[in-house]
């Protein structure tokens, strides 16, 4: 009988770049949709006609359970999350009530339907809050200070209560920032090589950010996905810190990214306190000992392959 993973956020970058590596393995993959979506899915081209779509509203138990039911997976991946933390803070309660009814709904339908469905949750290092250590690992107290991490907090802890619970095959990924092409312009690191792009090309002329002093531990997104999906195969669930290990400040970021298109960034970079997210840490840095250990995960893409990867693909897709 075929291996069957049902993705749900499966059009976002973690959730295509798994779609791929699954469809690849010979696994069938079933993505789910909100009820009445466009089905406009970019991220999804490669694999597209390999892929089966399902509708779920993710908010709402029942539909869960319905969905759970029908399409009868052996993995359930849920990656689907408003993904950027300042934006949590507009809308906390969906924020977190998706979270918690979202992962307790998959749980509770396992229970049910087949305890036999291994399980993934994607968390956050955002758990973590202002940490009161360095690295951090899986054993660092969670206090979340935003909506966001409060949310991905509520599913970490719902997916340890029923792994003990009910002895599921139920694990958590505490992820880390990690990036790719795919991600969301939004995000910092995409911010600054789609602006180092864009001012090579004589299409932009500088670029504003806030605090250049936060260090952050960046992956790349298509090392992470690997590392989720040993996490389901492997023979035991756990949780699990998927990160590099290694902090890069934001000055990193920006001599890596600008430097690769031979511009100083000194000379396009404009500080504004303004855009500063207050009380964040200074520095988040994971400690992905435990996946090295125990999967024998190790991330293949260095850090400045990655922000030169960004930058080649910006690059590519202002050009067109």
């Amino acid at each position: 009988m075929a291996t069957r993973a049902l993705i749900t956020g499966i059009g976002g970058q973690d959730g295509s770049y798994l779609a791929e590596l699954l469809v690849g393995r010979g696994v069938e993959v079933v993505g789910v949709e909100r009820p009445g979506g466009d089905g406009d899915h970019p991220n999804l081209a490669a694999v597209a006609s390999a892929i089966e779509m399902a509708e779920a509203d993710l908010a709402d138990a029942a539909s869960v359970v319905t969905l759970v039911e029908s399409t009868r997976p052996t993995w359930i991946f849920n990656l689907a999350a408003a993904s950027f933390v300042p934006a949590s803070w507009l809308h906390p309660t969906p924020t977190v009530a998706m979270a918690a009814t979202s992962t307790a709904a998959f749980l509770d339908a396992i229970v049910n339907v087949d305890r036999g469905i291994r399980f993934f949750q994607a968390a956050s290092a955002e758990v973590f809050g202002r940490p009161a250590e360095t690295p951090q690992s899986e054993s660092t107290p969670i206090a979340p200070i935003t909506p966001y991490g409060a949310g991905k907090a509520l599913g970490l802890f719902l997916t340890r209560m029923y792994r003990e619970r009910f002895e599921l095959h139920a694990s958590c990924g505490i992820l880390f920032n990690h990036e790719s092409p795919r991600r969301p312009v939004d995000f910092v690191t995409r911010k600054v090589t789609r602006a180092a792009a864009a001012i090579s090309l004589g299409l932009e002329s500088e670029l504003r950010l806030g605090s250049l002093d936060a260090e952050r531990d960046w992956t790349y997104a298509g090392d992470v996905v690997r590392a989720i999906a040993l996490i389901v195969a492997g023979d035991r669930p756990g949780d699990y810190v998927l990160a590099s290990g290694e902090t890069h400040s934001i000055r990193q970021l920006l001599d890596v990214a600008f430097g690769h298109v031979g511009l100083d960034w000194h000379d396009h970079v404009v500080v504004d306190e303004g855009l500063s997210r207050p009380n964040e840490a200074a520095t988040i840095c994971g400690d992905p000992s435990k996946a090295e250990r125990e999967l024998g995960w190790r991330r293949e893409v260095q850090f400045e392959a990655l922000i030169t990867m960004m930058v080649d693909a910006d690059l590519a897709l202002l050009r067109t």
